[in-house]
């Protein structure tokens, strides 16, 4: 099973925002690191929404995510766009988002491209490369030897690879669903042509440098669904970078040990992985990474308490290192936008410490309404 993997040149970036609440200067962070980076480079910028999940996903947060991106004046070349009528109807609805798309690589809305992942799932299934997975968080918990890894859970170490039809067919009669996992030793040995289980995935980051993992090192045989029939991020984002032909993937340090899993996918399913850019996430004040409790730091607080997009592109800018000068009293957004792509170096921010001071989010109002 090959994933489409087109050709295309010039270089494609992507936003990925996930419509689970709304963009806040960490996020901004991010994507404006994306985008920069694609334009500088003269590239096409896909805009996708990762809804895949339905319990968290909200149609509201997707036009949210929009209207932010397109306040800071982070435009778009593929992707949606809003409906006509104004009408969103999300995961949770009837019918799946209603936006208008621009691209040749869509559609651009994870919970419209179930089928295609359950297409390359099949695939790999057929390959004897996913097996069932029984057990529960507490039990991961428990059996796991080393600690929790970022946001996937406790390393797996392999407990259900090996069960009998019976047993399987025992745990099921008594209520557990459960998730599909890929087998990691079975994959090795189909890249390596033979018994060797060993794999290691090495690249070079755009921030980071030279990264070398073993599939150990992320947490072992990794979720490609969820026991409540949920597609994984891991399978769905590898399948959509494939399809629409992204050769640039900028996002936080936070999903480095997503990286070797999704080339592991690339691998397997013989597409070509994009280059991958790890970024530094955007602190507070007193240090802690930014997140949705961060109400007065969304972009929408910003913007209606009187912020101006020029001076968070600014503020973002200077973290970033790649202003040379504030921003001119006429300066226009898109003109700053433009100076800050020519002064911009993914390898800059390696071992920056990207910290807000405790006046910013003041800092940035105090110059009324735009």
């Amino acid at each position: 099973m090959i994933l489409h993997a087109p050709s295309l040149s010039p270089p494609r970036g992507r936003f990925a925002p996930s419509p689970t609440g709304r963009l806040h200067l960490g996020n901004a962070f991010a994507f404006l690191a994306a985008w920069l980076s694609i334009r500088r480079q003269g590239g096409r910028m896909v805009l996708r929404i990762e809804d895949i999940d339905p319990d968290r996903s909200r149609p509201e947060f997707v036009r949210a995510a929009m209207e932010d991106l397109a306040w800071l004046g982070l435009d778009w070349d593929e992707g949606p766009l809003e409906h006509p009528d104004g009408e969103i109807r999300g995961p949770r609805a009837e019918q799946p988002a209603t936006f208008r798309e621009t691209g040749l690589f869509g559609p651009y809305i994870q919970s419209l491209r179930l089928k295609r992942y359950e297409e390359i799932l099949t695939g790999l299934r057929e390959r004897g490369l996913v097996y069932p997975c029984y057990c529960t968080r507490k039990e991961l918990r428990m059996l796991a030897s080393a600690p929790h890894i970022g946001d996937e859970g406790a390393p797996y170490p392999g407990t259900c690879r090996t069960l009998s039809d019976n047993r399987q067919k025992e745990l099921e009669q008594s209520g557990r669903r459960p998730c599909l996992r890929l087998n990691t030793e079975a994959a090795a040995r189909q890249l390596n042509g033979g018994a060797d289980t060993s794999l290691v995935l090495d690249f070079v980051d755009g921030v980071l440098g030279e990264q070398r993992f073993t599939m150990d090192d992320c947490g072992g045989d990794f979720a490609l669904r969820r026991s409540d029939g949920v597609f994984a991020y891991q399978l769905a984002v590898t399948a959509d970078d494939a399809d629409m032909g992204i050769t640039e993937v900028v996002r936080g340090d936070d999903l480095l040990l997503s990286t070797p899993r999704q080339l592991l996918l690339f691998r397997l399913l013989g597409a070509t992985p994009p280059r991958y850019a790890h970024v530094p996430l955007l602190h507070d004040a007193a240090g802690e990474r930014l997140a949705k409790r961060h109400k007065s730091l969304e972009i929408a607080a910003l913007r209606h308490a009187g912020a101006r997009p020029r001076e968070v592109l600014a503020r973002l800018g200077e973290l970033a290192g790649c202003l040379d000068r504030p921003p001119e009293p006429t300066e226009s957004r898109a003109a700053l936008l433009a100076r800050m792509a020519a002064g911009f170096s993914l390898g800059r921010l390696k071992g920056r410490v990207l910290k807000l001071e405790t006046d910013d989010a003041d800092t940035l109002t105090a110059a009324g309404p735009p």
